[in-house]
C-alpha cells in the first residue's frame, strides 16, 4: 500500500508541474505598443514646413522629445508619416509630434495659439 500512495503521490507532483510550465516568449512581444519609423527624417520637415492638422499649421520646432512609444496616441498620418500626441493631452493640443528614431520625436507647435 505504501508504493501505491508513492506513486500517485508522485504522479501528482509530476502533473501540477506540468501544468505550471509556461511557455514564453523572449522580453515583451505582443504587450507594449510600437510605432515604427525611417532611418532618418523626412526632408520636408528638416526644411521647416508645416504638418496641416485640423485647419491649423504646426511648424516642426529645433527640439526632440523622449518619449516611449506608450506614452504617445497616433491620431493621423501627414505626408506618408505617422503624427502622435501625448497621451496625456487634450484638445486643443500643445504638440504634435513625428517619430524619427528609437524613443524620439520630433515636436511641432502650432503658431496660432488657443
Amino acid at each position: 500500500m505504501n508504493g501505491k500512495v508513492t506513486v500517485f503521490l508522485a504522479a501528482v507532483l509530476v502533473l501540477a508541474c506540468a501544468g505550471c510550465s509556461v511557455s514564453r516568449k523572449e522580453g515583451n512581444v505582443g504587450q507594449v505598443q510600437s510605432y515604427g519609423f525611417t532611418d532618418a527624417e523626412a526632408d520636408w520637415i528638416r526644411n521647416g514646413e508645416p504638418v496641416e492638422f485640423e485647419g491649423q499649421l504646426w511648424y516642426p520646432q529645433d527640439g526632440i522629445e523622449i518619449l516611449l512609444d506608450s506614452e504617445v496616441q497616433m491620431i493621423g498620418e501627414y505626408r506618408g508619416l505617422q503624427v502622435f500626441v501625448d497621451k496625456v493631452d487634450v484638445r486643443p493640443y500643445r504638440r504634435l509630434y513625428t517619430k524619427f528614431g528609437r524613443n524620439q520625436f520630433r515636436y511641432f507647435e502650432s503658431l496660432k495659439k488657443p
